[in-house]
């Protein structure tokens, strides 16, 4: 009876106003996710939480209705030849010993500490996670941008990824397409672990997978973000099972997000087939800044709750959580505008250059 009682306080009561947001969310989420793949969660996770779901159901919840979307998001690009499988499987092995024990830990903060814990620590490590990847991604787009502004068509290896493929371990080098390079198995096992960890603790596990293929790897922006969805899709279906095994799977927030983000997420892929690499770590970059603020704002709740600071007014806890809200729904209209006005403008040049051609 314990369990039950426990499971059911898990879940909140849903009406048409909030599937509608869970809905949009998803979409919103898909279209992100689409386009940089990193999985979209970093929008889903906050999403769910800005409406009252306790933090580690927003991550299982959000894990279980990442892979079926990554399985589609990674056949859609697979066709445009962006996806390294054999990257993408190798990585999502390890992810998946990461997941695994990234859940336990989340089990163990809530039974310990209950829902304000949990909330606390997956509010801390979004906004930690979001300040460091956020503003390294932000930076090099900027710089990434400068140097397409003066023709530079191919994206510059880094100096450690160029030192990693440099390394020859016997019995551990495998051929990588997307890097063109052999690369040790050593330097891939713990990218995908702590790609799973993160996974487990805030649903994002593409904020390491991804800027780690791309900066320590060596792995085209397009192609990193792609074969991140083989990923998300093996850990995805892994962490989803453990947690439902505890009861902190709502299935019905799953679905309704997953309906959204299937429209979405092809709409997002298309887009990457029309926008420079710059704009993916641009978009990527902006949104993640604005989730940082959004969550940052609910910290001070959760430790008033744990009695960790001195007690926040009834008035003040409003305050944040309406102020909370609105950022994130800011930071979904921003990045659905700029994935959109990327694709439109793309199409448009793409015409523009099929006249101009024509014309000759």
């Amino acid at each position: 009876m314990h369990d039950i009682t426990q499971t059911v306080s898990n879940f909140v009561d849903l009406n048409w106003m909030n599937m509608t947001y869970l809905f949009l969310v998803g979409f919103i989420g898909g279209l992100v996710s689409g386009f940089i793949g990193s999985g979209g969660a970093f929008v889903l996770t906050p999403g769910m939480m800005s409406m009252g779901v306790p933090g580690l159901v927003a991550v299982a919840s959000n894990m279980c209705h990442k892979f079926p979307k990554a399985l589609v998001g990674a056949i859609k690009r697979a066709k445009y030849g962006q996806v390294d499988i054999k990257l993408g499987l190798i990585m999502g092995a390890s992810a998946e010993a990461g997941v695994l024990i990234g859940a336990q830990i989340q089990e163990n903060i809530k039974r310990s500490f209950g829902d304000a814990g949990s909330n606390l620590y997956v509010s801390v490590a979004f906004v930690v996670v979001l300040a460091i990847v956020g503003g390294f991604v932000l930076g090099d787009a900027f710089k990434s941008k400068k140097n397409t502004q003066i023709e530079v068509e191919e994206e510059e290896v880094t100096r450690i990824a160029k030192w990693i493929q440099s390394i020859n371990i016997p019995g551990t080098m495998i051929y990588f397409r997307s890097l063109n390079a052999k690369v040790s198995v050593l330097f891939t096992i713990p990218l995908g672990f702590a790609t799973g960890m993160l996974a487990a603790t805030i649903a994002v596990g593409g904020f390491i997978g991804v800027p780690s293929m791309i900066y320590l790897l060596g792995a085209p922006s397009l192609m990193a973000s792609a074969t991140e969805l083989v990923i998300a899709f093996v850990m995805g279906m892994g962490g989803s099972f453990k947690y439902a095994l505890h009861g902190l799977v709502d299935i019905r927030l799953a679905m309704i997000i997953l309906a959204g983000s299937l429209f979405g997420i092809q709409l997002g892929a298309i887009g990457t087939t029309y926008v420079k690499g710059y704009m993916i770590k641009l978009v990527m970059g902006t949104i993640m800044v604005i989730v940082l603020f959004s969550r940052a704002l609910m910290i001070p709740v959760y430790l008033s709750q744990l009695n960790l600071i001195s007690h926040l007014g009834e008035t003040m806890v409003k305050i944040l959580k309406a102020s909370s809200f609105a950022i994130m729904v800011l930071a979904l209209l921003f990045g659905g505008l700029m994935v959109l006005g990327a694709l439109v403008k793309g199409i448009k040049e793409e015409k523009r250059l099929e006249k101009g051609l024509s014309v000759t």
